[in-house]
């Protein structure tokens, strides 16, 4: 999988490039600012982007209005954005395009976990989400009034609902049987008004689609 990076900090460029090659990813092009990323872009034309939100010139979130133009103009453009903080402006804008799919928005201070992030780059690059759960909080926190409604639990089954994840995942990670993790979706998806339905990529466009209002 060709792979189109983009990060100011040059040790920090390098890094990422030198652990994609050793998981097979194929580093088409290391830039470090917006629009050395949209001309790599266009011409390597490759399976997945990643870049930084803050780049020159500015270093506020060039990395993520490019990554947010790039999706307009290829809907089916695989992204993730790294950051040290949820920019958003433009975040709910960039989950929410190309419906929702190959998406990903990771906060670099929690990714702990090499295998977990390459995991969460080809979850991503197969068109599915991997979004942050302080990223989801964030966002849900701008919309007070639906959020209120749910308990901690539900609260806990909606961020990892925003990665990506199946119920049997979920069932996992929280240490419940499947069942209860369906009863907890589905009285999520009745407080926030959105679509009842049992496939996973559904659940999380529609709860994209809630984060952009």
């Amino acid at each position: 999988m060709r792979v189109v990076l983009a990060e100011d900090g040059v040790l920090l460029r390098e890094g990422l490039a030198g652990l994609f090659d050793r998981f097979g990813f194929q580093v088409a092009a290391a830039v470090g600012d917006a629009d050395a990323l949209k001309r790599a872009v266009a011409e390597h034309r490759p399976g997945l982007v990643v870049t930084d939100i803050r780049m020159p010139p500015g270093f506020t979130d060039e990395g993520l209005r490019a990554a947010v133009e790039l999706r307009e103009a290829d809907p089916d453009l695989p992204v993730v954005v790294l950051s040290q903080y949820v920019q958003h402006r433009y975040a709910a804008d960039l989950l929410g395009s190309g419906g929702g799919r190959g998406i990903g928005y990771l906060l670099k201070d929690r990714v702990v976990d090499v295998e977990e992030f390459i995991d969460a780059l080809e979850r991503v690059a197969a068109g599915g989400t991997a979004v942050d759960p302080q990223v989801v909080s964030q966002l849900l926190r701008r919309r007070r009034d639906p959020l209120s409604a749910l308990t901690a639990r539900e609260r806990d089954v909606l961020a990892l609902i925003a990665e990506g994840r199946s119920n049997a995942a979920v069932a996992r990670l929280l240490h419940v049987s499947e069942a209860a993790v369906g009863k907890h979706v589905g009285a999520i998806l009745a407080k926030l008004d959105l679509p009842q339905t049992e496939d996973t990529n559904r659940r999380v466009l529609a709860v994209l689609a809630y984060l952009r209002g």
